[in-house]
């Protein structure tokens, strides 16, 4: 991995001109007789292209963030090295007594240029914004909107991270991002799992530099964990993730040049050379999916550079191999689901 690598709304539209005097449309013949549209006439390509541009505006990436005990201090030193302008939304969910009315607002506001509010129900994400969760409320994401639910408890404690990051990958599939703070306990590793499914990325501060290890250490011990590192060196491997084309582009990278398939089938020789196990009938699209997130977190514009790079480091195909199995095994995680069905058997019998 890299590093330890075990790495709101916007301007308001000037007002229109009501008393302007409209000025007649001309059009000018071409040689051949047809006929050119205005300069105020869009065409049909124009259009297009303004809607492709308007559609990934409102695709631009969500960060989830879950901290606990000491998180105050690692948010602080997170978003003091946000560089401006990164085009991003934060999610923060933290661990909040349901009594005290939170402050983080007022105090995160000092360290970051961009909009922070807490999250009141039903509302929709925008760029450049830092939303918290309220306290005694668990928060999820449907359709890039923030939603409030009463808190339920699994095996009677309070799971929020977990929670939102769920609903993260749900939402967002590959294109979601979350990270672990500080913290007690092992809140955040079950979502992490569920985002890393569905190919997403992870991030977790180093323990060493954690008040508390133990959100960060559980999620480590996953051993899924694209970047491990200090949290002030997180925002710089965070903006240069989003920005390779897996995540910055709506469209996929254009590998078609690049002979994509036979590097898969090179790619596949070495996952079962350095693994045992073979991935020529697996799902040629999770595998795309999966080769093009690691190529991301490694900054690698083509394939061919990934194969070299497979080739120079074993760990990296044992970590692409686990990235490969984490979809099959989805459903037996589901502790909850597995109890119920254990509890209906016997009652039966």
């Amino acid at each position: 991995m890299r590093g330890s690598h075990h790495a709101c709304p916007e301007k308001d539209a000037q007002p229109l001109e009501t008393h302007r005097t409209a000025k007649p449309k001309t059009v000018s013949r071409k040689k051949n007789g047809t006929r050119n549209p205005s300069p105020g006439v869009s065409s049909p390509e124009k259009a297009k292209k303004k809607a492709g541009k308007s559609k990934h505006r409102h695709n631009f990436p969500i960060v989830g963030i879950g901290a606990s005990a000491g998180g105050l201090e690692a948010l602080e030193l997170f978003f003091s090295n946000v560089p401006p302008g990164t085009n991003m939304a934060f999610v923060i969910i933290q661990h909040l007594s349901p009594r005290h009315k939170s402050i983080m607002a007022d105090i995160l506001m000092k360290y970051t240029p961009m909009k922070v509010v807490e999250i009141q129900g039903d509302q929709e994400i925008e760029p450049h914004c830092v939303y918290l969760n309220p306290p005694d409320k668990k928060v999820v994401i449907l359709n890039r909107k923030l939603h409030l639910t009463e808190p339920t408890q699994t095996h009677g404690v309070n799971l929020p991270i977990d929670c939102f990051f769920r609903s993260l990958s749900e939402d967002l599939k590959e294109k979601a991002i979350c990270i672990i703070l500080s913290g007690t306990a092992t809140d955040g590793t079950l979502g992490l799992k569920a985002i890393k499914g569905d190919g997403g990325m992870a991030m977790v501060q180093d323990p060493n530099s954690a008040k508390y290890a133990g959100i960060p250490s559980s999620a480590i011990a996953t051993g899924l964990v694209d970047f491990i590192l200090p949290v002030e060196k997180i925002p710089a491997e965070l903006v240069k993730y989003v920005q390779h084309p897996y995540i910055e582009r709506p469209e996929r990278i254009d590998t078609a040049q690049q002979q994509f398939s036979s590097y898969v089938q090179k790619i596949i020789g070495l996952i079962r050379t350095g693994t045992g196990h073979d991935f020529s009938n697996y799902k040629q699209t999770t595998i795309r999916r999966r080769i093009e997130r690691r190529m991301a977190v490694h900054q690698l514009d083509s394939i061919e550079r990934y194969v070299t790079y497979l080739r120079r480091t074993p760990a990296e195909t044992d970590i692409l191999f686990k990235d490969l199995l984490i979809g099959v095994t989805s459903f037996f995680r589901d502790a909850e689901a597995f109890a119920v069905l254990k509890k209906h058997r016997f009652s039966r019998s």
